[in-house]
């Protein structure tokens, strides 16, 4: 936690601060990110207020079940990244920094050196009503400078019109 009052806590928000793992294994806010995709959540606020964090908001919409599947979430997570900092997994070929895994990688082949339930399935990830994400990771500053539109010309469009 980035900032916690006198005695201890936070408000509604917390500011969960990510950057010692880029430092201790290579892991960034953007590799914690995804992969909370694979375990079914919505990735939080990133780097805001302050670079390298996640901004986390429970709110009173949130059941106690589903707090408690995020925390087993982010400390699977952190398992993960003590693996990657003890050289138990390999620091650039993981489940983190392939996240998020999509139904494609889950039935073809396979060459990764981590299993495809640990990559599809991993603790507290729903097996029913899963959310599958449609694509795999994307560069994502490479995206926002760089659109690509692989839609048809808008002549293409007239002619069918016609």
């Amino acid at each position: 936690m980035l900032y916690k009052g006198q005695a201890g806590r936070v408000a509604h928000e917390c500011i969960l601060d990510t950057r010692p793992f880029a430092d201790s294994a290579g892991v960034t806010v953007d590799d914690i990110a995804k992969r909370l995709i694979d375990n079914g959540f919505h990735a939080p606020t990133m780097s805001f207020p302050v670079p390298g964090t996640l901004m986390v908001e429970p709110t009173e919409s949130e059941t106690k079940a589903e707090l408690d599947r995020f925390c087993n979430a982010m400390l699977a997570i952190r398992e993960e990244i003590r693996a990657i900092e003890e050289g138990r997994i390999d620091p650039e070929n993981n489940p983190l920094k392939h996240a998020p895994h999509t139904m494609e990688d889950l039935v073809r082949d396979w060459d990764r050196p981590y299993t495809r339930e640990e990559a599809c399935f991993p603790p507290g990830a729903f097996r029913v009503d899963k959310y599958w994400p449609p694509v795999n990771r994307v560069d994502n500053a490479y995206g926002d400078r760089h659109l690509i539109c692989t839609c048809p010309p808008l002549e293409a469009y007239s002619d069918a019109a016609e």
